[in-house]
């Protein structure tokens, strides 16, 4: 869409947002955009998901005003569906299914024909690059890299990655949504893991391995990249935050495009996951919390 009287292209309103995914990171971003004054309408195929991102939410908005955040009347309002027609009304989507780029290159048709012609995709992916997930689709150029952390509320800068394919257009929408939202961004080239995943998850599983042979506790790692380094916690309370899971993941992904042994999920890490310690969503990670 062009303004007339410049020739410039106008900066779309986001008003509606579609999120698609209502696990840990698919609810933070839902909980965000509520609070910024955006609709959403949150799809997942598994109901009992929504209901949990539904409570979730609803137990951060209570808090918020409780600790004198914003109002209720400040608020969007959420809509909840299973089918990815309910997508259809949203000015743009983002997506937060599982990393995988097998499951999301087999998702993107799909979303693509149950969205309006020229509605972004903005793939919130820890590590599968941009241009591989925009590679099947019938107009590439819609999709971008929106990569938020977790807690998206109290987050307030998010990595943004533009693909080669990637247009103006979808640039200019995600910069109206996270405008709409509060949040700084810094636009990044494409490339596996972009720029903080491809750091932070060395990070975390050189932790989790100086935690597996002793030299270190967890709670002494943190402290050392809080006292040393300034972090606002260290790389093993962020790894149990993120989930253990999606940083093996993330690992995997990392290992399959590049190859580099820096990349080979530590033992450790692994073996908690098969055992379902996945971190704070699970109640215990590499710390408890389970309120004991």
């Amino acid at each position: 869409m062009s303004d007339e009287t410049t020739g410039r292209t106008a900066t779309p309103r986001i008003d509606a947002l579609g999120v698609l995914g209502a696990g840990t990171i698919g609810s933070s971003v839902a909980h965000a955009a509520l609070a910024s004054g955006l609709d959403v309408t949150l799809v997942d195929t598994d109901p009992d998901a929504l209901e949990a991102a539904r409570r979730g939410i609803e137990r951060h908005r209570r808090a918020e005003r409780l600790g004198g955040g914003r109002q209720s009347g400040t608020q969007g309002e959420l809509s909840t569906a299973t089918e990815l027609d309910a997508l259809g009304t949203a000015d743009l989507v983002v997506e937060n299914t599982t990393e995988s780029e097998t499951a999301k290159r087999a998702l993107y048709p799909e979303l693509e024909k149950a969205l309006r012609p020229g509605t972004v995709i903005a793939a919130n992916t820890s590590a599968v690059p941009i241009a591989r997930l925009a590679e099947p689709l019938r107009s590439p150029e819609r999709v971008v890299g929106v990569h938020f952390m977790n807690p998206v509320a109290r987050i307030g800068t998010v990595e943004v990655i533009r693909a080669k394919t990637t247009s103006d257009a979808a640039m200019g929408a995600v910069g109206a949504l996270l405008d709409r939202m509060g949040k700084e961004s810094v636009v990044v080239a494409d490339a596996p893991g972009f720029v903080i995943n491809r750091i932070l998850m060395v990070v975390c599983n050189l932790a989790a391995a100086v935690v597996d042979d002793g030299t270190a506790t967890p709670a002494q790692v943190d402290a050392l990249f809080k006292g040393c380094l300034g972090h606002s916690s260290g790389p093993l309370r962020t790894a149990d935050l993120i989930g253990l899971d999606t940083v093996a993941r993330t690992l995997d992904v990392l290992h399959e495009h590049y190859g580099s042994a820096e990349f080979v999920t530590h033992p450790r890490l692994r073996h908690m996951v098969e055992q379902g310690l996945l971190g704070v969503k699970s109640g215990r990670g590499f710390y408890s919390y389970d309120g004991s």
